[in-house]
């Protein structure tokens, strides 16, 4: 029995519908239903009335609900323990992000930060979005990195940039085709490949629904776990794929960058922290994305 069992359990309770259940803790429905499933066969009894419109509990299900309530509290409490523990400790901060935060403004803030702070025991973990909020409400990170939009009451979100997308093509591709911009238009009959694959939303969704929007379909989609690996498949002359901007410092052999002239082909940067950490090394990391955004012209927030 894990924890996830009791808190998808709760959900699907209070909300009378696995359909909002799912919605609230950022999962498929699908998911959500199997591990409900797998709850109900290790604790061998029905929870929830098959069937029911809206969702009812069985009585069984009333037992345990009111039990996972009450562990469900005592584990928030031991959460908070840990985050009071966390605040009497100024040497560790720990920072997550998502790959393609490393060939924009990244790598120079934390630099700056280290500056500021060199007694503090800086870690760095590469999660996606959807796990860096996750990983924030679990305290295992204190600021997140991210590119996609997710809205949780837990979490405060500060939009640090919208950046310019790009089109990385074969070498081969870019020589053959006239130079200049390129519209979406232009690789409708190319294939495309998009990242990461895995929980979503994530960016594989923002490049199809760009690509949606102006009703280009490609002729096959490849979908890859990591920017890296897709990369990889545009040198091989396996398709093009959609990258920010910044990807274009990372120069490969194979490879060519195109700009993008669609005026929605824009990929965020966005900062996400727990909307109840009074840590100062927030505001810190704050001011040092505005310092180093002043020295190179950036615009913060836009």
């Amino acid at each position: 029995m894990e924890l996830r069992h009791l808190r998808y359990f709760v959900a699907v309770a209070r909300e009378q519908s696995f359909t909002r259940a799912a919605e609230t803790m950022h999962v498929a429905q699908p998911a959500l239903s199997k591990q409900i499933q797998q709850f109900e066969d290790e604790l061998g009894v029905p929870l929830i009335e098959r069937g029911s419109r809206p969702v009812r509990l069985t009585e069984p299900g009333r037992l345990i609900f009111e039990q996972a309530l009450q562990i469900l509290e005592r584990v928030d409490d031991l959460r908070e323990t840990g985050r009071r523990l966390r605040l009497t400790e100024r040497n560790r901060f720990r920072i997550g992000f998502v790959a393609s935060t490393l060939y924009g403004r990244l790598p120079e803030i934390l630099r700056g930060y280290r500056l500021k702070r060199p007694d503090v025991d800086l870690t760095l973990l590469e999660l996606l979005t959807l796990e860096q909020i996750a990983a924030l409400k679990e305290g295992r990170i204190d600021v997140g990195f991210g590119r996609i939009e997710i809205e949780d009451p837990a979490i405060a979100r500060v939009l640090l940039r919208n950046e310019r997308m790009i089109v990385a093509v074969p070498m081969t591709w870019d020589a053959s085709h006239a130079p200049g911009p390129l519209k979406l238009h232009d690789l409708a009959d190319t294939p495309l490949i998009v990242y990461p694959k895995g929980a979503r939303p994530n960016n594989a969704d923002r490049i199809l629904a760009l690509f949606r929007d102006h009703a280009v379909r490609p002729p096959v989609i490849h979908e890859v776990r990591e920017l890296q690996t897709a990369l990889g498949l545009v040198a091989a002359e396996a398709g093009i794929c959609v990258v920010p901007a910044s990807v274009e410092r990372l120069r490969r052999d194979g490879v060519a960058y195109r700009p993008l002239d669609e005026e929605k082909a824009l990929i965020p940067v966005i900062m996400s922290y727990r909307k109840d950490d009074p840590s100062p090394e927030i505001g810190l990391i704050l001011a040092c994305v505005h310092e180093d955004y002043e020295r190179e012209g950036l615009t913060f927030g836009v």
